[in-house]
């Protein structure tokens, strides 16, 4: 008798209505160069047996689009939501202009072997001004839209100033913020996710294990800047009240009532099955009032 796994609660995504996953899985590691088609594909397929349904990538991420591409072939992509950006593909970085978004898209959708994307986001700009200006990145998003190609309009980028503006503009549907709401760092709660919901944007939070060092592997102390240490302060306790930091980081994120899903990047079956169980785990919940301010 095969076993009942947990499964994964479903949130709506703001005004898309879109019933996604709360654990989404982010395209990043899927496009790395250790990593085999065969593996990328297995990795997609077994995220979507596990039942996520939201899937997040970008041009940016090597080879990522393209086998996501090959993992939803045969029926798979009618299975999940799909994401990609536009911006930030290698050859055209930073072109946010009307004639590069709708190229970056169409290329996009070719690699993918999609008809549209449910949601396409601008990713990663320097300036508001070629995005938000007539005939720049949301004006062509918006036209694509109504021709059926995307079906909703997203910005993903670190600042939250960036974000405001796009949700004042009334286009953008989605945001994707990273790094900004984690065991280490809430701004996010503090300057942009009550403003985006009060417009009842969709939220996605990025990076909920800070790119790795909130993970069940132990961080060096001296490693990304003062995080480090700090992420090695929190591990220390976890080991001490035999707990594990990975399932901390990441259950921390998804008891945020603000949130719709959060992406955690992975580019083998094992690492999504490792961001499963984390995300599932039976946890005790007195521990969220002991974990200490790190």
């Amino acid at each position: 008798m095969p076993i009942s796994l947990p499964k994964l609660p479903k949130r709506r995504l703001g005004r898309t209505n879109l019933e996604v996953t709360s654990l989404s899985l982010g395209g990043a590691g899927l496009g790395r160069d250790d990593v085999t088609d065969d593996q990328a594909v297995d990795a997609v397929h077994r995220a979507i047996e596990l039942g996520i349904n939201y899937l997040d990538t970008s041009p940016l991420y090597g080879e990522s689009e393209r086998r996501v591409g090959l993992a939803l072939d045969r029926g798979w992509r009618e299975k999940v939501y799909l994401a990609t950006k536009t911006g930030t593909h290698p050859q055209w970085r930073g072109d946010y202009s009307a004639s590069g978004t709708r190229r970056s898209v169409e290329n996009s959708l070719r690699l993918l072997k999609a008809d549209y994307l449910d949601v396409c986001l601008v990713h990663d700009p320097e300036s508001m001004v070629p995005v938000v200006a007539k005939g720049g990145a949301l004006d062509e998003l918006q036209r694509m839209r109504e021709e059926g190609l995307i079906h909703f309009i997203g910005l993903g980028v670190r600042q939250h100033e960036f974000h405001k503006i796009a949700i004042r503009t009334g286009i953008v549907d989605v945001i994707l913020t990273y790094l900004d709401y984690t065991l280490l760092s809430q701004s996010a709660l503090k300057t942009l996710l009550p403003i985006a919901k009060e417009d009842d944007i969709g939220i996605i939070n990025g990076s909920p294990i800070a790119m790795g060092l909130l993970c069940s592997v132990e961080p060096d102390p001296s490693d990304r800047y003062p995080d480090g240490e700090r992420a090695h302060k929190l591990w220390c306790w976890a080991q001490e009240n035999n707990l594990n930091l990975l399932h901390l980081a990441i259950q921390f994120c998804l008891r945020q009532p603000l949130i719709d899903t959060i992406l955690t990047g992975s580019k083998n079956v094992s690492e999504v099955e490792q961001n499963y169980v984390a995300a599932t785990a039976e946890m005790p919940a007195e521990i969220w009032d002991q974990i200490p301010t790190v």
